[in-house]
């Protein structure tokens, strides 16, 4: 999978765009026999592997909004939002579909939602996601967030292609997402802030401020930031700019070493705060990202 790049497109952070995918799944469907569907659980939940994902998530996706919970069995707050979930959908009565994504034993099928955290869920309507939020949410809020979902896309699924048929993206996202498309970071990360004060677990929003945080900062940065912090490699905000710069300029790996060495270099208070700039450093991108990989295995490596 391509890792994105600061600036990162107006999908989730760190997820691909789902319609080459689901272009090819329609292919697929229309060129090979029906597998029919896969076997839900107990709790007419459907889990997701990389055997059915274009089946159950994709083409699916076509007829109903399909909510993706990404967990771990170990996590006991990741139980508890399936239970209150699969409650929810065996009220709704087949109006939606409920699947899972078990981080542990299907990484791949994680790894395209560019997942941070669990639980993480994401909704998908006509082959694209809709809505996402992170982390535990009370019933009475997933209630209402399942009936958004319904909402938002009554009539405009069930293999819908036309433009009348198109599930409409909240309009404060999609203001937010022109704004960031067009370069104004400061508008954007007002209306993605404004976005979280609705809904504080929305994934896109956070992900896009620490995005346009980043932007804001590393343009600022002077153009010889690199060969000043070579010329003092104890001074912690010349580092911190350089390995700005390095990141606008592709050259990742040199921005984490750089931080890695310092971080090797220092304690206390200056050892903390470089170790919280490199995080948010690696949060820029997909965690599966192997630069991301080799860096969080280096510092953990400095650190102990």
């Amino acid at each position: 999978m391509t890792r994105p790049r600061p600036p990162i497109g107006p999908a989730m952070a760190g997820a691909v765009d789902l319609s080459a995918l689901k272009q090819r799944a329609q292919q697929n469907a229309s060129t090979s026999g029906d597998a029919g569907p896969a076997t839900p659980d107990q709790r007419g939940v459907t889990e997701i592997t990389e055997a059915n994902f274009e089946d159950e998530v994709i083409i699916r996706s076509d007829e109903v909004p399909v909510v993706v919970l990404l967990w771990s069995p170990r996590s006991e707050v990741c139980v508890e939002l399936l239970d209150t979930l699969s409650g929810l959908a065996a009220a709704d009565k087949a109006t939606w579909s409920l699947t899972t994504v078990n981080v542990d034993t299907a990484p791949r099928v994680a790894q395209l939602f560019g997942v941070q955290a669990v639980p993480t869920v994401v909704a998908l309507a006509a082959g694209q996601p809709i809505s996402s939020f992170e982390g535990p949410q009370p019933a009475d809020q997933l209630r209402r967030w399942v009936d958004s979902l319904l909402s938002a896309t009554a009539g405009k699924l069930k293999g819908a292609t036309s433009s009348e048929g198109a599930v409409e993206v909240d309009p404060a996202v999609a203001q937010a997402r022109q704004q960031l498309e067009a370069g104004d970071f400061e508008a954007a990360r007002k209306s993605y802030v404004q976005i979280l004060d609705t809904n504080p677990g929305s994934v896109e929003a956070k992900a896009a401020i620490r995005q346009i945080d980043f932007l804001t900062r590393a343009t600022a940065q002077r153009s010889d930031a690199i060969r000043v912090a070579d010329a003092a490699p104890d001074d912690i905000e010349a580092a911190f700019a350089a390995a700005d710069v390095q990141i606008l300029n592709q050259d990742v790996s040199a921005a984490f070493e750089r931080l890695i060495a310092l971080v090797r270099s220092t304690s206390g208070d200056e050892r903390t705060k470089v170790r919280t700039r490199l995080i948010e450093l690696f949060e820029l991108f997909d965690p599966a990202d192997p630069e991301v990989i080799v860096g969080r295995r280096n510092l953990a490596s400095a650190l102990y």
